[in-house]
Order: C-alpha cells, then sequence, then structure tokens
C-alpha cells in the first residue's frame, strides 16, 4: 500500500474519534457534582439568586446540556476552545502559553527513559541471568514501581538540598530572566537569542524532572526491549548471520534490535504520549508551569472550558503520538506495507 493511502487512511479515522472523544469528555465534565457557580464565584455571590443567574447566562450554563454541546463543536469546529470562566482568557491560548514547558520536559523525560531502556534492555537480554541481567530487572522494577512523588521529593532531598548537585524546582533560578519567547522552550530560545548563560541554567533545571519523569517508562522500556530482545535472538536468522562470520555487535545491533523494536516503538509512543499529556505530580513537585498544573487548576475550580480544552489537547496528543507510531511501523515492518 502507498504510504499516502495508508496515512489518509489513518487521519479519516481519526475524525469519528476525535468527536467521540469531546462526546465522553462533555459528559464527564458535566456529570461532576459540584457546581462551578459555586467555586468561581464565593460563598457571599454565590448566595445572590441574581448574580448567580447571570453568572450562568454569560457562560451557557443555563442552556440544555445537548445544546451546550453543539454550541461547543461548532465553535471547535472552529479552532475555538472557548474561554476560561478561572481567568477570563482564551483557552487556546492559555494552552499554547502553558504546552511548551510540558513538551520540553516530556521530550527531555522521553529521551533519558528511551536510552536508558533500550540500552539496558539489550543488555540485560544479551547477557541473559549473569549479574547484569539480575541488576538491570531489579532496577527497571523500581522505576517501575516508585510512585512518582516519593522519587521526586527523594531525589530533591538528596541531590539538591543535601548534595547540592542541581538546582531545585522552577525552569531557571529566580534570579534570571527567560529569553525572549520564541518557540516557548526555554533551551531552543536561550540558543536562538545567543543566552548561552540561559541555556545552561535551563538544561540543569530539566535534568531533575526529567530523570524522574523518564524513570517509570525508562524501566518499562527496558523490560519490553528485553523481552522482545530474547525472542529475536533465539530467531533462525540470527544463527545465520553469526555463520556468515559477521561481527556479533552488527548481529545484535543491525539484525536483531531492528527487529525487537516493533513492541518497543509502541510503548515509546504511548509514554510520550502520557508524558506529553501533562504530569500533574512531577510538574507540581518541581514547580513546572505546563500543562499538568493548569489541568490540576482547571479541575480545583471547576473551570469547564478550560477542562475540555485539556481533555482535547490531551486526546490531539494520544491521536497524534499512535499516528506516528503508525508510521514507523510502516517504515520497520514491510508486512505493514503489504495491508
Amino acid at each position: 500500500m502507498p504510504i499516502y493511502l495508508y496515512l489518509t487512511r489513518r487521519i479519516l479515522l481519526m475524525i469519528p474519534l476525535v468527536i467521540g472523544i469531546s462526546i465522553v469528555s462533555f459528559i464527564i465534565a458535566n456529570a461532576l457534582p459540584a457546581d462551578p457557580t459555586a467555586a468561581n464565584l464565593g460563598e457571599r455571590a454565590a448566595a445572590d439568586p441574581e448574580i448567580v443567574a447571570a453568572f450562568r447566562q454569560k457562560w451557557g450554563l443555563d442552556e440544555p446540556l445537548h445544546v451546550q454541546y453543539l454550541t461547543y463543536l461548532g465553535n471547535l469546529l472552529q479552532g475555538d476552545l472557548g474561554t476560561s470562566i478561572r481567568s477570563h482568557r482564551p483557552v487556546a491560548e492559555e494552552l499554547g502559553r502553558f504546552l511548551p514547558a510540558t513538551v520540553e520536559l516530556s521530550t527531555a523525560g522521553i529521551l533519558v527513559s528511551l536510552v536508558a531502556g533500550v540500552i539496558f534492555g539489550v543488555i540485560s537480554a544479551v547477557w541473559r541471568n549473569r549479574p547484569v541481567d539480575f541488576v538491570v530487572r531489579i532496577l527497571s522494577l523500581i522505576g517501575v514501581s516508585a510512585p512518582v512523588f516519593w522519587l521526586a521529593l527523594i531525589c530533591l532531598m538528596i541531590l539538591y538540598l543535601q548534595l547540592d548537585l542541581l538546582p531545585g524546582p522552577g525552569r531557571l533560578d529566580a534570579i534570571l530572566i527567560p529569553p525572549p519567547r520564541v518557540t516557548g522552550l526555554y533551551t531552543i530560545d536561550s540558543i536562538l537569542a545567543g543566552q548561552w548563560d540561559i541555556l545552561g541554567n535551563a538544561v540543569a533545571h530539566l535534568i531533575l524532572p526529567a530523570l524522574v519523569l523518564g524513570a517509570y517508562s525508562a524501566g518499562l522500556i527496558a523490560r519490553i526491549t528485553r523481552s522482545s530482545m530474547l525472542e529475536v535472538l533465539s530467531q533462525e536468522y540470527m544463527m545465520t548471520a553469526r555463520s556468515k562470520g559477521l561481527p556479533e555487535r552488527t548481529v545484535i545491533l543491525r539484525h536483531g534490535l531492528r527487529n525487537a523494536l516493533m513492541p518497543v516503538v509502541t510503548v515509546i509512543g504511548l509514554s510520550y504520549g502520557s508524558l506529553l499529556s501533562g504530569a500533574v505530580l512531577t510538574e507540581t513537585i518541581f514547580a513546572w508551569e505546563g500543562i499538568g498544573r493548569y489541568a490540576y487548576n482547571a479541575a480545583r475550580t471547576l473551570d469547564f472550558p478550560a477542562i475540555m480544552g485539556v481533555s482535547m489537547l490531551i486526546a490531539m496528543i494520544f491521536i497524534l503520538t499512535n499516528l506516528v507510531v503508525d508510521i514507523l511501523y510502516y517504515w520497520l515492518d514491510p508486512r505493514v506495507r503489504l495491508k
């Protein structure tokens, strides 16, 4: 199948999926037992029927649910995610302001987990049942099992408070001014502005939360890579490659790893989508102004437009991530091209 037909089919399948997600998100958001009027007006204002009626009319809360949804869907098709009840600013604008911080942190986290997970997984499979294999398996189990908030607090206490090896919470030191905004990613914007001191400080602040955020994914990727590599190493074509006199490194990396990457790619894609959707605990502990903290504040104040905006953003992230994974499948596995 040509790549353009493959992509067209995948993109067309996204349309009903997005509509279905918008319906489910809208129903769940409006099924909450709490009242957004009381959460946003305060106790005294919420006691005044006229103020409450005016508030509900302004935000369309007095309309039937199906009318509210159709209005929301019509605005969504025009790229309008509504206006935040809490800040009175367009939700799309706020998401655009918070998303780059999450993209920067999530990208660093997935790079950490990708490098560590694949390397340790291959090492564990090649030296199966040896001491290094047991060490890798224990470390991957710790990474998968350790609660994120506990790991973050332990790392802060040891690496920041006691050893002073890495900076504390925040994207930059308090005395530094962020670089001129171009992409919203401090590392990229500081390079574009030629502010190398800001770049070094931004990278230093990125290391600790990226390690914490990538620990779970690294453990998961290592376990999947090990399992997939063990299956590949037992295949006949691996023995054929060795019988031809190829170096062991070439056999492992060129013939083994590529064929073992299919399930690993799926895990990496889903992990990246999960990280991009906003790590609430990590961003809160490290004072990282990203989508996770924005989603928490929106849920705390029952800001329905912001909640719906975050839900649709997360849905699109996962849908696009799955699309990228499908494209990688098409490139890695020739059998996909024949379907």
